[in-house]
Order: structure tokens, then sequence, then C-alpha cells
């Protein structure tokens, strides 16, 4: 059987992401909107993430992620 963490790599790859996909993906189960507020929250409420993600050049109204923002995304919260 495969490595479960190989099979997340693959199907998530560190790369750039549209911040509606990545956050539908993490709540497949909401609207797009409803999902991005929820994403919102998520950084916002994780301090060390959101401060690294500042960093990073992160602004709230950018409308996709870095590669090096969706890795500190991954790190922090794990993938979708």
């Amino acid at each position: 059987s495969m490595n479960t963490e190989e099979t997340l790599t693959e199907e998530w790859p560190v790369r750039p992401y549209y911040k509606r996909d990545l956050a539908v993906a993490y709540a497949p189960d909401i609207t797009p909107a409803s999902a991005l507020n929820r994403l919102a929250l998520w950084l916002h409420h994780n301090v060390a993430l959101y401060e690294a993600l500042l960093l990073a050049g992160y602004q709230s109204r950018q409308r996709m992620f870095t590669s090096l923002q969706v890795e500190l995304i991954f790190h922090y919260l794990g993938r979708p």
C-alpha cells in the first residue's frame, strides 16, 4: 500500500493555488463564499501561521496564494 503522506503530497502538491480553490478544498460541504470566509478566519486565528504568511508577503486582497504561502498553510493546517 502507498504511504498516505506520499499520496497526499501528490494530490495537493505545494504550488500556487487560487484562494477560492484551496478554501473549497478545505470545506467542500459549504458554498465557495462561505469556504473563503472560513479559511480567512482560520488564517487569522492561527497567530503563528498568520505571522508567517505576512512575512511571506501575504496580503488579504490577493487572489492567489504563492507556493511559499501554500507551504505554510499546509504546515500549520495540514493538507485539505
